[in-house]
């Protein structure tokens, strides 16, 4: 029978440890577009010989995997990848909780196993592919086309097999002929309309102060979701057990009055000089700060602006990942390891031109405070910190409207640590 690609679907898992399939409870990925389990490279290496019309030998190399993938935003297959090119956090980073949570970019991989099923009705094969990183991935949606919203990645792979029932032995010895395949999802895939993008452009004048008195060393960090409050005495881990939840407050749905109050809870901190109180505390700007001294956390006010006529949305994170050549189970693996590289979170924008707002802000090298980009309370949200308008353009032609074209790049914001972490966070877990 000619295969066709509208007889394969795909599952995914998080894995523990990286390359290493867990052989649990699968997850089905959504709609596909594009897929490439077998993107294998040999690396092979000519050894060339005098006298003979080609070469003599082949050296062998390591085995590379990469991953080319696209699939519409349906379910939770996608909020993963994109999730995992974030980077999973331990939400109160001290063990208390064992849900991860895309609430910063971390320097270390957190990756996935996929197992790609093919059934034509009379024969069933399977693929599974370990070991799975973003590496960039592009979240697009484009209002003048109508189609769903989508994430494209590319991401290497550390190995992968195939086996008619999904018996696999040898390289992975995972037993998933017993693994019930997860049901198609049946959700409709997101549009475009279901996005919401939203920009606080003026500058950040609410606040509130928080001090933490008994902790010299003490800070906060501040995501889209959570909020974290360390007392500094253990380093990373030194979470501050006395406020909120193990140190971890939900602020979906608290103000800056609010949030400052829970801070406030335990003695150790105290909060002060609050303007703009009724503020949602999610539009505070994201970042880690140093409260060794008494500071101010400011908030962004004006969220309900939004971007002009969108012709065109596209987020994409590059996180320049290295690989690292070794032998696993006796396998020479281009991806044997991943070492995670600098990510560089940038916002494409097309739109029809209305005013001259944008390009005096590129023009004049404003920073804009605060972007949300919002699919809806039962899929989450993504906020993007102290963006740089890096690119403008306004191409004019007889005959059509105006768009304007920019592309903004983010860093977070904050004083402290890794504070740049918080160019991008998220709120949903993983």
């Amino acid at each position: 029978m000619v295969k066709i690609a509208q007889n394969i679907q795909v599952a995914y898992e998080a894995e523990t440890n990286y390359g290493d399939p867990p052989n649990g409870t699968l997850l089905h990925l959504g709609l596909l577009d594009t897929f490439d389990p077998r993107a294998v490279e040999m690396n092979i290496t000519p050894v060339p010989s005098i006298g003979q019309s080609t070469d003599a030998f082949h050296a062998r190399g390591p085995l590379a995997v990469t991953l080319p993938l696209k699939v519409a935003c349906q379910g939770d297959g996608w909020k993963a990848i994109l999730g995992r090119a974030i980077g999973g956090t331990d939400l109160d980073g001290a063990g208390h909780a064992a849900t991860k949570s895309p609430i910063k970019l971390t320097n270390s991989v957190d990756s996935l196993s996929l197992l790609a099923k093919e059934d034509d009705g009379s024969t069933t094969g399977f693929t599974l592919v370990g070991g799975v990183v973003p590496n960039e991935v592009t979240l697009n949606a484009d209002y003048t086309t109508g189609g769903y919203i989508t994430l494209e990645a590319n991401c290497t792979a550390q190995f992968t097999q195939d086996d008619a029932d999904g018996n696999f032995s040898g390289f992975y010895s995972d037993n998933y002929s017993s693994t019930p395949f997860p049901a198609a999802i049946t959700d409709q895939p997101l549009l475009p309309s279901n996005l919401d993008v939203s920009i606080g452009t003026a500058a950040a004048t609410n606040h509130f102060n928080v001090h933490s008195d008994s902790h010299t060393q003490g800070y906060l960090e501040v995501g889209e979701r959570y909020v974290r409050v360390f007392d500094g005495v253990t380093g990373t881990d030194g979470i501050d057990d006395g406020v909120g939840t193990n140190g971890v407050i939900d602020i979906a749905s608290v103000n800056i009055t609010s949030l400052a109050g829970t801070i406030d809870g335990d003695g150790s901190w105290t909060t002060s000089s609050i303007t703009g109180g009724t503020v949602p505390a999610v539009n505070l700007l994201k970042g880690v700060y140093k409260t060794g001294v008494a500071r101010d956390i400011f908030a962004v006010t004006n969220m309900t602006s939004i971007f002009p006529n969108l012709k065109t949305v596209a987020l994409k994170i590059t996180n320049n990942n290295t690989p690292i050549p070794g032998i696993t189970n006796s396998t020479w693996l281009q991806h044997h390891k991943i070492a995670r590289g600098k990510a560089d979170v940038t916002l494409d924008i097309s739109m029809t031109a209305e005013n001259e707002d944008f390009y005096t802000m590129y023009k004049d090298g404003t920073t804009i405070p605060l972007i949300r980009l919002d699919f809806g309370a039962s899929v989450g949200s993504i906020a993007l910190t102290n963006g740089t308008i890096t690119a403008f353009s306004r191409p004019i032609s007889p005959g059509g409207e105006i768009v304007d074209t920019m592309t903004i790049k983010f860093r977070g914001a904050g004083d402290y640590k890794d504070f740049s972490a918080y160019a991008i966070s998220a709120d949903w877990t993983l």
